[in-house]
């Protein structure tokens, strides 16, 4: 399915490919607590931005692999690059459209984001191929 999202003052649109019944992470690191959040991590083949690329504005910290996207206007960050799947992109569910026809939601413990990491890897990965 196609999903639809932007960022709060709708400068900033896009799309992604994932299915109806969406599994997301709720990971408790202190930027994911703070902000809200939900983590569905797609191949970046599977998303696309449609509008507004230019009023995205970075940032990143520690190992500067992480690019959190964030729109200059409104401040929300509907996507971004992960360091657990720098091959991916990681959308927050809660910025989609029209909300899946079924959301799950998984706790990951991302205060002890070195141990438990390597469980997001597959997540990025085409499984239509």
């Amino acid at each position: 399915m196609l999903h639809t999202g932007s960022c709060h003052c709708g400068t900033v649109a896009f799309e992604v490919e994932a299915p109806d019944d969406i599994v997301a992470q709720d990971c408790n690191c202190s930027l994911c607590a703070k902000s809200g959040f939900l983590h569905l991590i797609v191949p970046a083949q599977k998303f696309r931005i449609t509008r507004g690329a230019e009023n995205l504005t970075t940032y990143t910290f520690n190992t500067g692999v992480a690019k959190h996207t964030f729109c200059k206007i409104c401040g929300i960050k509907p996507f971004y690059i992960p360091r657990s799947n720098p091959d991916g992109i990681d959308v927050n569910v809660r910025c989609l459209d029209t909300p899946p026809r079924t959301l799950t939601i998984e706790p990951f413990d991302g205060q002890n984001w070195e141990q438990n990491a390597a469980a997001l890897a597959h997540l990025s990965q085409s499984r239509d191929e």
